[in-house]
């Protein structure tokens, strides 16, 4: 088994294709399909179900693609220990953020890390709380910065806490109304919000239990975007961390006497690469 073989296999179950596998390998179709083949013998199994018109991973292919992709981070890490002893970081450091982080400036520590480390390269995912975590666990996401509830569970990752924020009420601005309201007082519009059973849909569910209130979820949407621009046509209202809700744009915020809270934290994984950990250092330095 050799590590290009790993690579190709990894590029033909993102990719879902041959012919584009080749090509994001840089070799032709025929190299890459005959050393897939070459380790499906030596494995004794078919990693893909191949037709003229589908390609698609096997039982088998699915057990063994998170252990090839743990065998090539390994091999990178190593490597990348190896430039760290000389003082040099390199390598890439995959972070998942959610689109309404707003503990810190993301973008200011993004240039002052590569301003400081300019052999190394950042990864920039997006996605629900729950989804980041899960990526941490699975050692496909470096750290991640979520918003999430309490009660939420970071077992199996290193978890800090940089904020809580106590989220406000968004209307439409000609429905401006003076604060602050309680939930029961708000609840008497129709709301939208996240999907239920994620992080950021709890966040709401666990106040509004909290204070026996019941309300109507008229719009479920899994983009904050989504959710102020029905807000802003008066079809509901919802609820926001004020530092998320831009101005001008035909929303006014109130403020919650009971409103829902959120925790923004930082986890990652317990081993990390020299990049990843450079990462944190400069993170420290505009958190602290």
């Amino acid at each position: 088994m050799e590590l290009q073989q790993l690579r190709y296999v990894i590029a033909v179950s993102e990719t879902l294709n041959f012919t584009r596998a080749a090509e994001r390998c840089h070799v032709v179709q025929s190299a890459l399909s005959h050393r897939v083949a070459a380790l499906e013998k030596d494995l004794g199994a078919r990693l893909f179900d191949r037709t003229n018109r589908s390609v698609r991973l096997t039982r088998a292919g699915e057990a063994f693609l998170p252990q090839a992709r743990a065998a090539l981070a390994a091999v990178d890490r190593a490597a990348d220990e190896v430039a760290a002893t000389t003082g040099a970081v390199r390598g890439t450091v995959t972070v998942g953020m959610i689109p309404t982080f707003t503990a810190f400036d993301v973008v200011e520590v993004l240039r002052a890390y590569r301003a400081a480390h300019p052999d190394a390269g950042v990864r920039l995912r997006s996605g629900p709380s729950e989804h980041l975590l899960e990526d941490v666990r699975t050692g496909t996401v470096d750290l991640a910065l979520l918003g999430v509830p309490d009660g939420f569970s970071t077992a199996g990752v290193v978890a800090r806490r940089l904020s809580v924020d106590r989220l406000v009420l968004v209307v439409p601005e000609s429905e401006e109304v003076d604060g602050p309201l309680t939930l029961a007082q708000a609840a008497e519009r129709p709301f939208a919000d996240y999907p239920t059973g994620g992080a950021g849909r709890a966040e709401t569910d666990q106040a509004f239990d909290r204070a026996g209130v019941r309300r109507t979820v008229a719009f479920e949407v899994d983009r904050s975007e989504t959710m102020l621009e029905l807000i802003g046509a008066g079809l509901c209202v919802g609820t926001a961390a004020r530092e998320t809700v831009p101005d001008g744009v035909g929303l006014a915020v109130v403020p919650l006497v009971d409103g829902p809270t959120r925790s923004q934290l930082l986890v990652h994984s317990k081993l990390l690469s020299p990049a990843a950990r450079a990462l944190l250092t400069v993170v420290d330095q505009h958190s602290a």
